[in-house]
């Protein structure tokens, strides 16, 4: 199985299983002389672990992650930095039923159609667990962009009900456990992600994040543009049907008037009136805060039976017990600002590549 690896300088490659005895990851390409410990990295991984609210998965796993390659008396020396969690509360025998069934929505045929054969306790590879190891590396690209580049993600729609923007408060991410920036829609959505639990059923999400003094000139302008780079690193997170950058959709509505990235000049330098293009203009950062927005897509695992075929050939209908997320998209967050911390992290790394150089037309040209 290939395409396991993610980025060019910045680059992770994870591994394990759902079920397997762990989840891991190298990162390759972390400078020399950054301060790391356990503690660092595990500020981030309890953002995302199960069992942190009722409404996400009771899968009890306390995600401790152990540094096993790559620092020396907390400092990192530059070479290969290993991570590793181990899972300790897999419950492989909820998946006996449907171990030869194909669940609707999840890649079980898919996977079979490829490979010939799948792990089915939870998913295997397919697993929303394998997010964690992104999470944990995420934690490191964070390092490498240092202090002035901040980073959150908000949920800001929930089953159809999106947040109202004019209450938008950064602060309340952290009092609620869907991390929404609007407690209004909060309270709303506890009620209504309740009665979606007690049903056995599920519901999707919008998830939006932020980078916040992100410089001006990152990226590339072709092939490897940032938001390319972007949308390929949000498509890639499990459940993830549509990624937006900026207005994204909203911009194909608008008139060139609406829609332009006005420029003024500061005690800085230039600035922008408005952030259509979400920090991103020509593959290239603009300084603005960079945006982007992924939507999930409701979980596949649900308890309504619905119809499908087993590997055989047969008809069935497929019922999945276990644990799961309701609402996978609130775990999503963290996932999200991971992803955006490693992208950025990657062409900062190769923006140095590069070395100093001019900035204007050369003298005569």
């Amino acid at each position: 199985m290939a395409g396991n690896s993610f980025g060019t300088a910045f680059r992770f490659t994870t591994f394990g299983e759902s079920h397997g005895p762990a989840m891991g990851c190298v990162v390759d390409g972390v400078p020399p002389g950054l301060p790391l410990a356990p503690a660092d990295v595990q500020h981030w991984l309890d953002r995302r672990k199960p069992g942190s609210s009722r409404f996400v998965t009771q899968r009890r796993e306390p995600d401790e992650v152990e540094i096993l390659s790559g620092t020396f008396e907390g400092w990192t020396t530059g070479t290969p930095v290993g991570l590793l969690i181990r899972n300790q509360d897999q419950r492989s025998k909820d998946y006996g039923e449907i171990k030869d069934q194909y669940r609707p929505g999840h890649a079980d045929y898919t996977y079979d159609a490829k490979y010939g054969f799948r792990d089915y306790r939870g998913g295997g590879r397919a697993s929303a667990r394998e997010t964690a190891m992104r999470v944990a590396a995420g934690a490191i690209a964070r390092k490498i962009l240092g202090d002035g580049v901040v980073i959150r993600g908000a949920l800001v729609e929930l089953g159809g009900d999106p947040i109202d923007r004019d209450r938008w408060d950064w602060a309340t991410c952290e009092t609620n456990p869907f991390w929404s920036p609007d407690a209004a829609a909060a309270a709303r959505w506890e009620a209504k992600l309740d009665e979606v639990r007690k049903a056995g059923s599920s519901v999707g999400a919008v998830i939006e994040v932020h980078a916040e003094g992100v410089p001006a000139g990152l990226g590339e302008p072709v092939y490897d543009k940032l938001d390319a780079d972007l949308a390929k690193a949000m498509m890639s997170i499990n459940a993830v049907k549509g990624v937006e950058i900026g207005r994204g959709f909203e911009a194909a509505r608008l008139s060139g008037e609406a829609n332009a990235d006005e420029m003024r000049m500061s005690d800085t330098g230039p600035v922008f009136t408005a952030n259509s293009a979400g920090g991103i203009l020509g593959g290239l950062t603009t300084g603005e805060t960079v945006v982007v927005r992924f939507a999930v897509k409701p979980t596949s695992s649900i308890l309504t039976p619905r119809r499908s075929v087993d590997r055989f050939g047969a008809e069935v209908e497929v019922r999945t017990k276990g644990r799961h997320d309701p609402c996978v998209g609130i775990r999503a967050v963290p996932v999200g600002e991971a992803m955006l911390a490693g992208v950025l992290a990657d062409h900062l790394l190769r923006d140095r590549a590069l070395g100093p150089r001019p900035r204007g037309r050369p003298e005569g040209a």
